[in-house]
């Protein structure tokens, strides 16, 4: 009996010590994270420690094995717009009637240089139809596009024509210094830099406008205004203070001299230079400037038999001009005068078909008073007067002009795309055909003008 119970034990001690031999083994077969129950780790009654019953550690994998997290997507570069989303469209429309009653009327009464509607049959018209295509295609470059729609081709109305094509090279990052090349309107003068958008009058004085038919030449310019002078130009035109935009503080250049869409004809360029100043007086915008340009012009002869226009010397005739502005702007009284002496071909009073350079001198002042709030919209009434006597060098034969006129009307600008300005005209001028008669009438004339 002692026997039987000796090897009892010795089994049950061979047994435990089996058990405890084998249970790495079992651990090891054991998923990873996992581990044997207390129950299926230890027998009865064993008397092995709680470090024995600890949960297994999970196998370290070696770093080279571990997977790579995912790389951070790196960020892409802002993508430039393209030149072409840098540009924009804007433009305006003006229509006209001329025929509305007048106190002295006069079918001869005619401006072939101005507004083409004037005289017999004159009716509805389109006086300008303007599609603007501007934006800067690079931080140094800035381009700008301007076609007519509306110009007059001899009979032919309506007809599409090249205004402005020219691009603005900035010389420095704040933009302060620029070199325009291409064909725009030359800096000469205040009120032909001044859009027709903007001026008050129906159209440009001949006293200062038959220095440049069309404002505008083939050339090269140089520009510069400090950036506070800039942003002031840009303030004179958005705020409707009838601003001239900016053409620099400091302006000159060379051009063809022969005006817009006209070959040069000589070989010698004329040169201008124009320097103005915006500033203020108190509460009110100034501005006051000077102007001048020397060249040689070659006119167009059209001798007849019964009219033997012919030179007095050589076809290149001096043509020059030194001009002063003054502009007080409307806040809500205004004033702008202009005026301007020099030389330009033309044939002679006294010598009607000898054409020479001959002295021409000549300007405009115009008064005019700004009411804002009157019923939700601004009105502007004006009066301005012109005084010519001169050549008109881009007209064959050149003929001598002696203008004097009188507008009066109001603007009113219903919306920011809607103006309406109506004017009487009191004119004494030489007419723009051959014989070249002095004529004298009265137009009274509505505009219609649209922006977009």
């Amino acid at each position: 009996m002692h026997l039987l119970t000796s090897s009892r034990t010795l089994a049950l001690a061979l047994l435990s010590g089996a058990t405890l031999l084998l249970s790495p083994v079992a651990r090891a077969q054991q998923p990873e994270g996992q581990t044997v129950p207390a129950s299926e780790s230890t027998t009865p009654g064993s008397t092995t420690s709680p470090e024995a019953t600890k949960p297994a550690e999970p196998a370290q994998v070696p770093e080279a094995a571990k997977p790579a997290e995912p790389a951070k997507p790196a960020e892409a570069p802002k993508k430039e717009s393209a030149w072409y989303e840098k540009i924009r469209i804007r433009g305006y429309t003006q229509f006209r009637y001329n025929r509305l009653p007048s106190f002295r009327e006069n079918d001869d009464l005619i401006n072939e240089q101005g507004d083409r509607f004037l005289g017999k049959n004159g009716g509805f018209g389109i006086r300008r139809a303007r599609l603007i295509i501007f934006g800067e295609v690079h931080d140094r470059v800035s381009i700008y596009l301007q076609p007519d729609f509306a110009s007059v081709i001899g009979e032919q109305l309506h007809v599409a024509i090249l205004r402005d094509w020219y691009a603005d090279i900035f010389l420095d990052a704040r933009k302060e210094f620029r070199l325009r090349v291409g064909q725009s309107k030359v800096p000469f003068g205040f009120e032909n830099l001044q859009s027709s958008q903007n001026r008050l009058a129906l159209d440009r004085s001949d006293s200062i406008n038959s220095a440049l038919r069309d404002e505008r030449d083939l050339g090269l310019f140089f520009y510069w205004a400090p950036q506070h002078i800039r942003d002031r130009f840009k303030l004179l035109v958005d705020s409707g203070l009838k601003g001239s935009g900016d053409y620099g503080v400091v302006g000159f250049g060379v051009y063809n001299g022969q005006n817009a869409n006209r070959l040069e004809r000589n070989d010698m360029p004329h040169a201008v230079a124009r320097v103005t100043w915006p500033f203020q007086f108190g509460k009110q915008y100034v501005e006051a400037g000077v102007a001048g340009y020397w060249g040689r012009y070659n006119v167009t002869v059209t001798p007849r038999s019964d009219a033997p226009y012919a030179l007095a010397r050589g076809n290149d005739l001096v043509d020059a001009r030194g001009l002063v502005s003054f502009v007080l702007y409307p806040q809500p009284f205004g004033v702008q005068f202009e005026y301007n002496v020099g030389r330009g071909p033309s044939f002679g009073e006294n010598d009607p078909f000898v054409i020479d350079s001959r002295p021409l001198r000549g300007g405009y002042a115009q008064l005019m008073y700004k009411l804002d709030g009157v019923a939700g919209v601004s009105l502007t009434p004006y009066v301005r007067g012109t005084l010519y006597e001169g050549g008109k060098k881009f007209e064959t034969n050149a003929p001598r002009y002696d203008i004097r006129e009188v507008e009066m009307g109001v603007e009113w600008q219903i919306l920011k795309a809607l103006e309406v300005t109506g004017a009487y005209l009191i004119s004494d001028r030489t007419s723009s055909r051959a014989p070249y008669t002095q004529q004298r009438g009265d137009v009274t004339r509505i505009q219609v003008q649209v922006n977009y």
